[in-house]
């Protein structure tokens, strides 16, 4: 191989082991998002606050500055994601600088009716990843 193509080949196989690492990074900050979904749901189903409460991103603390307004307000506002029948994960979409991660949930609330709860999910200066809000949108009904 003349150095010119050597060079070529070297530079092509950095640039598929970057791409491949970061496609891997996003795999892995999605499957982090899940978690963090998942174990604020499980507070919820315990009714653990404060464990419901740490998995907040610091704009929602702002609003509801301690657990207890947190948690009535995901009760009064949020009953799907307070008391989820089953619940999976859809479709995710990170932002393209890494910042945070949008996951679809597909959940049935306790009165039996679906909803997809979008989760906007922001990176800490941590590397973690925080709640930062969660859109309801209701499954259309069925047509008989």
């Amino acid at each position: 191989m003349t150095q010119p193509y050597r060079f070529l080949f070297i530079l092509a196989a950095a640039l598929i082991a970057v791409l491949t690492s970061l496609a891997s990074v996003r795999a892995d900050d999605a499957a982090t998002a899940r978690g963090v979904i998942e174990s604020q749901i499980a507070a919820f189903l315990n009714d653990d606050a404060t464990t419901a409460y740490s998995f907040a991103a610091p704009s929602i603390k702002q609003l509801y500055p301690d657990e207890s307004r947190f948690f009535d307000m995901v009760k009064r506002g949020y009953q799907p994601v307070y008391r989820p029948g089953n619940f999976a994960f859809g479709r995710s979409k990170a932002a393209g600088d890494g910042s945070g991660i949008v996951q679809e949930v597909i959940i049935q609330g306790p009165d039996g009716q679906d909803w997809t709860a979008l989760y906007s999910l922001e990176r800490q200066p941590d590397g973690s990843f925080k709640i930062n809000g969660v859109q309801m949108i209701r499954a259309a009904s069925p047509q008989t």
